[in-house]
C-alpha cells in the first residue's frame, strides 16, 4: 500500500495483482420525468443529463437564466433543513426536496449528472428514491476516464446531545445504522444498520416512503405546505393506525427511509464517504450538521481516489440489531 500525505492517492497493490482505480460514472443518456412538488403541489420536470469527469452534481433551474440558475449539491450549499433539504445560492436561488433524488445517485454510484429542473423543488414522485433509481437504471450508468475520488473519515465526529445525535466515524465503506422512536405504535421504537452498496440500497432502503403524522399534514397544509403531499406519495398515520391502504413496504419502513434520508444527505460531501454513519432520532438538520463538523477541521478526513471497492457486505449486514418495538 502506498499513501501520500494531506489530500492523498492510494494505491493498494497484493503481491499477485494490482488493482485498478474505481471510475467516475455519468448517465449514459439523458432522461426525463415529471410530478408533482410536495410542498408547492406545483408539477415541474426534471432532466438528468451527463456530465464531464470532476463535473459533480449539479442543478440548474431552467426558469432562471443564466448561470444564476445553477447550484452544486453540496454541503455548504444547504440554505434549510425544515421538512426537507433545501440547496440555495447567495443570489436566493434555490432547490428543495433535494434528499431522494440524491440518495438515489449515492445508492447507484453516480458521481457526474446535470440536473436540469424549471422549479424550486424536486418531484416528490411516490415518497421514495426507487423511481429515481429506475430513471437512472434506464439512462444507464457509464465509467469516465478519471479516478473516483472518496472522503474517508479519520476521526469520529458527534453532533447533538444524548437523546438526539449524528455520528460520524472510520469505516473502510459507507455504512449506516438509526434509530427512532416515536409514541405511535404504527412506528415505536426501530432499529437498523446497512452496509451501503447498490445492491443493499436497491433492495433494503430505495423504496422506503416519506412519512408524517395526520395532524403534522393537515397543520403544514393550513399554511399552505406539502399541497401536493398524499396517500400516493407518503405513509400518513393517524394515531396507531396507518392509512395507505396498501399498508408498508417494509415492516420497518420508517426507520429505512429515515436512513434513505441520510444516505442522500451524506451524498452533499462531494463524493462517497467511506465512513459509518450513526443516527438517532435525527433529520436532515443533524445529517447536515455532522457533515459541517467533519470537515471544519482537515485532520477529521482525507480525500483519496479509490483502487479498490469497499468491502462486500457482511451476510446479516442487512438484519435489524435489534426487534421492532
Amino acid at each position: 500500500m502506498r499513501v501520500s500525505n494531506g489530500k492523498e492517492m492510494v494505491n493498494m497493490d497484493t503481491p499477485t495483482q494490482t488493482r485498478h482505480p474505481v471510475r467516475q460514472t455519468t448517465l449514459k443518456s439523458a432522461i426525463h420525468c415529471s410530478g408533482i412538488a410536495l410542498h408547492s403541489g406545483a408539477k415541474v420536470s426534471m432532466t438528468l443529463k451527463p456530465a464531464a469527469p470532476g463535473h459533480g452534481i449539479r442543478f440548474r433551474r431552467t426558469d432562471i437564466p443564466g448561470r444564476g440558475g445553477v447550484i452544486p449539491a453540496r454541503w455548504d450549499m444547504v440554505v434549510d433543513t425544515r421538512l426537507c433539504t433545501t440547496l440555495g445560492t447567495a443570489d436566493g436561488v434555490t432547490v428543495g426536496t433535494v434528499e431522494h433524488l440524491m440518495a438515489a445517485l449515492a445508492g447507484s454510484r453516480v458521481d457526474n449528472v446535470e440536473i436540469e429542473i424549471n422549479g424550486p423543488e424536486v418531484p416528490i414522485m411516490d415518497g421514495s428514491a426507487a423511481p429515481f433509481v429506475f430513471l437512472i437504471e434506464c439512462a444507464g450508468v457509464v465509467q469516465q476516464d478519471a479516478a473516483r475520488r472518496a472522503i474517508r473519515v479519520e476521526r469520529a465526529v458527534t453532533v447533538g446531545d444524548s437523546d438526539r445525535f449524528a455520528t460520524l466515524s472510520p469505516s473502510r465503506g459507507l455504512s449506516v445504522g438509526f434509530e427512532i422512536d416515536f409514541d405511535s405504535a404504527a412506528v415505536a421504537r426501530q432499529e437498523l444498520r446497512l452496509d451501503i452498496t447498490p445492491a443493499s440500497f436497491k433492495a433494503a432502503l430505495s423504496r422506503a416512503r416519506t412519512f408524517g403524522f395526520l395532524h403534522e399534514v393537515e397543520h403544514l397544509r393550513s399554511i399552505g405546505l406539502a399541497r401536493g403531499g398524499s396517500l400516493d406519495n407518503a405513509v400518513v398515520v393517524s394515531g396507531d393506525t396507518i392509512l395507505n391502504e396498501g399498508g408498508l413496504r417494509y415492516d420497518d419502513e420508517f426507520v429505512r427511509h429515515k436512513m434513505l434520508d441520510a444516505v442522500g444527505d451524506l451524498y452533499l460531501a462531494g463524493g462517497p464517504i467511506l465512513g459509518h454513519f450513526q443516527g438517532r432520532r435525527c433529520g436532515h438538520q443533524t445529517h447536515n450538521a455532522v457533515l459541517r463538523a467533519l470537515f471544519a477541521d482537515p485532520a477529521n478526513w482525507s480525500s483519496v481516489d479509490l483502487s479498490e471497492e469497499p468491502p462486500r457486505a457482511r451476510p446479516d449486514a442487512d438484519l435489524p440489531l435489534a426487534a421492532n418495538a
